[in-house]
């Protein structure tokens, strides 16, 4: 371990210069690809989630669902681009300060979404367990549990900090590298065995220990037809968080592999590939832009955020809001025209000419539109008003009735 910890050539982050033109041009193409879905994506996502949350009261489940958002486009927007310059170019020549920190801060992001990912199961596992219960959550705990989060993200990849320095030799291009100092070779040779564990393995497992356990409650079958509702929203939104939670697994998985042979290979021992260090990484930032598209195909909440944000973005007319229709309102009182009446020049002769109908008449008739008459009803009364008043005010109509029809002619 000491052996391979004291290579002078251990790249920061697994990057390593590349010498074919033709990684130098895929890798940055998948990567900006991804850059342009990912950004796309998660906007979408973190808009409606924030839209949501202004009409009712704050979720935990959505709020963690707004972080892993959150954590994905930070990847997007400060460490993709600069990792496909450095592809782009064979060599690093992004400078001192992003050699130091762009490997802690893609590991802090991915530390980060497995935290979120582990806290998310339990919380949806809680909700499982009893969808009918109303539980209504501060924005103050919310807000702590998610600066815990990223601390502690924060915190754990550090080292990777302090030992990433910038080489120039005389002779080459400048590399981004990890120089470990004699006295951290035991620490070290503990921190790449604990680091996969701590960030990696344990909060996936947990994760998907509560997701097995959420599916089960799930699949018990309420004996009310609220509690049936509740169990299949709760299965749907199980459904989806483990969706998440597989695709991540298994997209993050090879970038582990490629670090602990990166960490773990002896002295004379076989190197791994640069295309498979860099189609690892590839596949790792993917997840960025995957998790959006798995929001939109398993959640019908997000599918109609969607479709109402491409409503509005392709509607040529935008519809008036409330603010502009009072606004307009306030112009035509001013004006002294009502906005009932319309405008001289819109008038014709043929409106001048026809009296203005009464209220009450076109409330009745709207009324009789929506209240018809059967044509039983309607005979009944056709003939109660053909009968003479004679015969309807007659207090004795039965002793009547033998002189009506002595008086028929036979």
């Amino acid at each position: 371990m000491n052996i391979s910890l004291a290579q002078p050539h251990h790249y920061a982050g697994g990057y390593e210069p590349q010498v074919s033109k033709e990684w130098k041009v895929a890798i940055p193409a998948f990567l900006g690809v991804i850059c342009l879905a990912g950004f796309a994506g998660n906007v979408c996502v973190i808009g409606i989630l924030l839209y949501n949350s202004k009409k009712g009261k704050p979720s935990m489940i959505h709020s963690l669902i707004l972080n892993l958002s959150f954590a994905d486009l930070l990847l997007i927007l400060f460490v993709v681009p600069f990792r496909a310059a450095a592809y782009s170019k064979g060599a690093w020549s992004l400078g001192w300060f992003l050699c130091k920190t762009s490997v802690w801060f893609q590991d802090a992001c991915m530390t980060a979404k497995s935290l979120t990912i582990a806290v998310v199961a339990k919380t949806c596992f809680m909700y499982a367990n009893d969808p009918a219960k109303q539980v209504t959550i501060k924005w103050h705990t919310i807000c702590a549990m998610l600066l815990v989060i990223w601390l502690v993200a924060l915190g754990i990849p550090l080292p990777l900090w302090f030992f990433s320095s910038l080489r120039e030799p005389e002779r080459g291009s400048a590399l981004c590298i990890m120089v470990i100092p004699s006295q951290a070779h035991e620490f070290m040779s503990a921190f790449v065995k604990l680091y996969p564990l701590a960030v990696f393995c344990a909060p996936l497992t947990f994760a998907f220990f509560y997701f097995w356990r959420a599916y089960g409650r799930c699949q018990r079958r309420g004996t009310k037809t609220q509690n049936l509702r509740n169990q299949i929203r709760s299965r749907c939104l199980t459904m989806m968080l483990l969706s998440v939670t597989v695709t991540s697994t298994v997209m993050w998985l090879p970038n582990w592999i490629s670090w602990l042979w990166l960490w773990h290979q002896t002295k004379y021992g076989p190197a791994p590939p640069q295309g498979f260090m860099a189609t690892t990484q590839v596949v790792m930032f993917a997840i960025s832009s995957a998790n959006p598209l798995i929001f939109a195909l398993m959640s019908e909440e997000f599918r109609e955020g969607f479709k109402g944000l491409w409503k509005r973005l392709t509607l040529k007319k935008p519809l008036p809001s409330p603010e502009d229709q009072e606004e307009t309102a306030a112009e035509n009182d001013s004006e002294g025209i009502p906005e009932s009446v319309p405008s001289p020049e819109a008038v014709t002769p043929d409106q001048e000419k026809e009296p203005a109908p009464l209220s009450h008449s076109s409330e009745s008739m709207e009324i009789k539109k929506e209240m018809p008459i059967l044509p039983d009803v309607e005979q009944f009364w056709h003939d109660r008003e053909a009968v003479p008043d004679a015969q309807d005010n007659d207090p004795i109509p039965w002793e009547h009735e033998g002189q009506e029809t002595e008086k028929k002619p036979i």
